[in-house]
C-alpha cells in the first residue's frame, strides 16, 4: 500500500526522535565544513543532491549473502551505512559490514567499501566505489522514484590479489516503513543472480 506525503512526514517525524539528536562525531580543528550526516545539523545540503536526500543518514542492520557462505550457503551479515556530506555537490559514502552468526552475535569482519554518489541535472546518477578487496567500480543509474534509485557498473578495476568481481546492479530504497534497503546482483555465467540483500533502521540522522 502507497503511502500518502502527509503519511510519509509523520513517520520520519516519529523516528527522528530517536535519531534526530544523532550525528558523527565532529574533530573540530579543520578549515573545512564537517561531513554530517544528520540534514538538521552542519552545512546545508547542495541544491544538487536533492533528488538523493533521502539516502542521508547513518544506518544500521542485517542482511543476507546469497550463496556466499561455507558450501554456498546463504551468508548472514550486519551492516552500517553512512552517507554524509559536507555542503559540497557529492555524497560521502562508507559501508562496512562483518558477519553474525544465527543470534546476531559477532563473528568476523565481512566487506568495506567508500565513495562518492553524485546526480546530475538530468538525473543521471555517477557513484564511484572502493573497495577493501581490492577492486574499484564505477556505477551510472537512475532515480525510480523521489525514494528509489538503480544504478548498474559501467567499469570495474581489480588489484592482482583481489577477488574476482564482475558486472553489477545495485537497487536501492526506501521502505514503507522508514528503513534504507538495499539488492545486489552480480553477473555470473553472463546473467544476474542475487548476491546481497540487506534492511537497514536509521540510526542517526
Amino acid at each position: 500500500m502507497s503511502r500518502s506525503g502527509n503519511e510519509a512526514i509523520e513517520q520520519a517525524a516519529a523516528i527522528a526522535e530517536t535519531t534526530g539528536a544523532r550525528n558523527l562525531p565532529v574533530w573540530g580543528d579543520l578549515p573545512l565544513p564537517a561531513d554530517t550526516a544528520n540534514l538538521r545539523e552542519g552545512a546545508n545540503l547542495h541544491d544538487g543532491l536533492l533528488g538523493l536526500l533521502p539516502m542521508v543518514g547513518v544506518w544500521r542492520g542485517e542482511g543476507v549473502g546469497h550463496g556466499l557462505g561455507d558450501d554456498g550457503v546463504d551468508l548472514q551479515y550486519a551492516e552500517q551505512i553512512i552517507v554524509s556530506h559536507d555542503g559540497q555537490n557529492r555524497l560521502n559514502w562508507q559501508a562496512r559490514s562483518w558477519t553474525v552468526d544465527n543470534r546476531g552475535d559477532f563473528v568476523a569482519p565481512l566487506f568495506r567499501e567508500s565513495g562518492f554518489w553524485r546526480i546530475s541535472e538530468d538525473d543521471s546518477i555517477e557513484v564511484v566505489l572502493a573497495h577493501a578487496e581490492g577492486s574499484i567500480e564505477l556505477f551510472y543509474g537512475k532515480p525510480l522514484s523521489q525514494t528509489a534509485w538503480e544504478i548498474a557498473t559501467d567499469a570495474l578495476v581489480s588489484t592482482a590479489t583481489a577477488p574476482k568481481l564482475h558486472g553489477a546492479k545495485r537497487l536501492y530504497g526506501i521502505a514503507e516503513d522508514g528503513a534504507f534497503a538495499y539488492v545486489e546482483e552480480r553477473l555470473v555465467d553472463g546473467e544476474l543472480a542475487p548476491r546481497l540483500s540487506a534492511k537497514l533502521d536509521r540510526y542517526a540522522g
